[in-house]
């Protein structure tokens, strides 16, 4: 009785209908997929998506500043894989190319969260992405001019316990270490190695070290 009553309240705190949330979660059991889901979600790609580690849920998490009709679109074409329970809000988009790879721990991400990943993504557990940020793994259009370094490594990869911050801007390359805060607002184009730092600004750097930030809450 619980676990229902649970449901119940998960699904108005989001402004989900009941049944359609109800039907769709019995249709993912049945294909493999321990997903939570609103009735607003437009999943393309079901079948490349694996839940290996708990419940995930997708455009449940409601924010203040999102609407009931906020819709979050799933595109995955290559393979989106969850090792842990891990939620994704309202009016997220994720676009996952063939061949590419993406995966999350345990997490939660803000609404209006964009990821479109051409190469890889890797996300570690106990991370949390503030709302309006972005993930693009690929320039998608060449500049060349002397000097220039070509990455070898276009994948985007998140440590353990990452806190990226309102409106950032994370581009092919970039790597963040375990523990460290990305300020809001930020443009990351490079790989960090330093954890439990403060990273900021445009091109981002370390702006402070030796930081913590309040333990990771679990997703309900």
């Amino acid at each position: 009785m619980s676990q229902i009553l649970k449901f119940i309240r998960k699904c108005r705190e989001s402004d989900s209908a009941i049944l359609p949330v109800l039907f769709r979660a019995v249709y993912y059991r049945l294909r493999g997929k321990n997903l939570i889901v609103n009735n607003r979600v437009i999943i393309k790609g079901l079948e490349n998506i694996s839940t290996s580690g708990g419940l995930v849920s997708i455009g449940m998490q409601y924010l203040g500043f999102t609407h009931k009709y906020d819709r979050t679109y799933l595109n995955i074409r290559g393979k989106l894989e969850f090792t842990s329970k891990c939620s994704i809000a309202k009016n997220c988009r994720v676009d996952i190319a063939k061949g590419a790879v993406a995966s999350f721990g345990e997490g939660v991400t803000g609404a209006d969260v964009s990821f479109i990943i051409v190469n890889g993504l890797e996300v570690g557990d106990g991370f949390l992405i503030a709302w309006g940020s972005k993930f693009l793994d690929d320039d998608f259009h060449e500049i060349d001019f002397p000097g220039r370094k070509v990455k070898k490594d276009k994948r985007i990869i998140i440590g353990d316990h990452v806190w990226i911050g309102t409106n950032v801007l994370m581009l092919s390359g970039s790597r963040i270490p375990n523990g460290c805060v990305v300020a809001a607002g930020s443009v990351v184009t490079r790989v960090f190695e330093q954890e439990n730092c403060l990273i900021g600004g445009n091109p981002a750097k370390v702006i402070k070290e030796n930081v913590t930030w309040d333990q990771f809450k679990p997703a309900r």
